[in-house]
C-alpha cells in the first residue's frame, strides 16, 4: 500500500500529539514547518521526520506532501489555508476552521475550484463509538430522536494576554471548545436548528467567557449547549430518544456509551480508542484521498461555522463578526 505523505504547518501542543499518532500503515508524516528552521529541526529529530523547513511556504510547495495538517492559531487558518490551496495541498486544519463564515466560504470555493479537500480536525466526526451510535438512532433502535444536549468546561487562568482570552489569537470559549459541543449536538441532529436562543457573558478581553444555547429544528428535534472558560464542567453529551437515552462521557476523545432505556435497563457499548483518536483522522483523510469516499465531515462542519457565526452576531462581539 502506497502512503499517503503528510506535511504539518504550526508545531505547538497539538502537534506533538499527533506527530505520536502516525501509527498507521495508511500515511506518514513526511515534512514540518515552523516560522524559526531551529524549533523545525528540533521537532523532526524528535519525531524523525525526514523534512523540515523554516517557513511554511516552503513546505506548502514540496511536491512530495500530499497534505498538510495545519495547527497555527484560529486566527491564521485563513490565509494559511489560503496559500496551501494556492500550492495545490489538501488540508486537515484544527478547529475551528476559520474565524468566520465568509472565511470558510472562501476556502472552500477555491478548494472546489481546484478540486482539494479540505477538513476540520473534529474527533468527533472519526471517533468509531459515534458513527456506531448514530447508526443505531438513525435506524430508529431507540425510537425517535428527542433532545440532544452538551456541556463543555474549562478552568482557564484569567490572564488577557493567554491566547484563550487573546481576540487577536482567536480566542473565547466559543473557537476553542464551543466547537466540540456545537459539533457534538450537530452530529446527532437529523438537521441543522433553525430556531435558535443563546446568552453569553463576555470577558474583559471581549472574547466570550461562558454562554449557553437552546436549539430546534424542522424536525421537532431539541437541543441545549453550554460551555465555559472559566468554570469546569463535564465533557458530557446526552443524545435523548422516545427509548432511551445515550450518556457520552469525555465526547471529543470518546470510545464508550452508556445507553439507559426506559425500563431502567443499562447497556454499555465501546467502539474505537480514546488514545487513537488522532490516529482515526489521519486514517480516514489518508482513505478520502487513497479511495475518493468522502470522510470528511465537512457539511457537519460548515452547519456548525455557520452557527458560530450566528453566536458572534447574536452576542455582537464586532471583532469576529464577518
Amino acid at each position: 500500500m502506497t502512503k499517503i505523505k503528510w506535511g504539518m504547518i504550526g508545531l505547538g501542543d497539538i502537534a506533538h500529539q499527533f506527530a505520536q499518532s502516525f501509527d498507521t500503515d495508511k500515511a506518514e508524516l513526511t515534512a514540518v514547518a515552523s516560522r524559526t528552521l531551529q524549533k523545525a529541526f528540533d521537532f523532526s529529530s524528535t519525531y524523525k521526520v525526514p523534512k523540515a523547513y523554516g517557513s511554511y511556504e516552503q513546505l506548502a510547495y514540496d511536491p512530495e506532501i500530499d497534505i498538510v495538517y495545519l495547527a497555527t492559531p484560529n486566527s491564521l487558518h485563513n490565509d494559511n489555508m489560503m496559500m496551501l490551496l494556492k500550492a495545490n495541498k489538501h488540508i486537515l486544519c484544527e478547529k475551528a476552521i476559520t474565524m468566520t463564515k465568509n472565511e470558510l466560504d472562501d476556502v472552500l470555493a477555491l478548494a472546489e475550484e481546484k478540486n482539494l479537500i479540505v477538513a476540520e480536525a473534529m474527533t468527533i466526526y472519526h471517533m468509531p463509538i459515534f458513527s456506531q451510535l448514530k447508526e443505531r438512532i438513525t435506524g430508529r433502535e431507540f425510537g425517535p430522536l428527542k433532545m440532544v444536549h452538551a456541556f463543555f468546561g474549562s478552568l482557564k487562568p484569567n490572564d488577557p494576554t493567554n491566547r484563550f482570552f487573546n481576540p487577536d489569537l482567536g480566542g473565547g470559549a466559543l473557537l476553542d471548545i464551543g466547537v466540540y459541543a456545537l459539533s457534538f449536538m450537530r452530529y446527532f441532529l437529523s438537521s441543522q436548528p433553525d430556531e435558535r436562543r443563546t446568552t453569553v457573558s463576555l470577558h474583559d478581553s471581549g472574547v466570550d467567557e461562558r454562554s449557553s444555547f437552546q436549539f430546534s429544528n424542522k424536525e421537532g428535534e431539541m437541543s441545549t449547549v453550554s460551555f465555559s472558560f472559566r468554570s469546569k464542567m463535564p465533557k458530557q453529551g446526552v443524545i435523548v430518544c422516545e427509548g432511551a437515552y445515550i450518556t457520552v462521557m469525555n465526547y471529543p476523545r470518546a470510545d464508550s456509551a452508556l445507553i439507559t432505556y426506559s425500563d431502567g435497563q443499562t447497556e454499555e457499548v465501546t467502539a474505537g480508542e480514546h488514545g487513537r483518536a488522532l490516529t482515526y483522522e489521519i486514517e480516514n483523510l489518508s482513505d478520502t484521498l487513497s479511495t475518493g469516499k468522502d470522510l470528511t465531515s465537512i457539511d457537519l462542519t460548515k452547519d456548525v461555522n455557520e452557527l458560530m457565526d450566528w453566536a458572534a452576531r447574536e452576542w455582537k462581539m464586532d471583532w469576529l463578526i464577518s
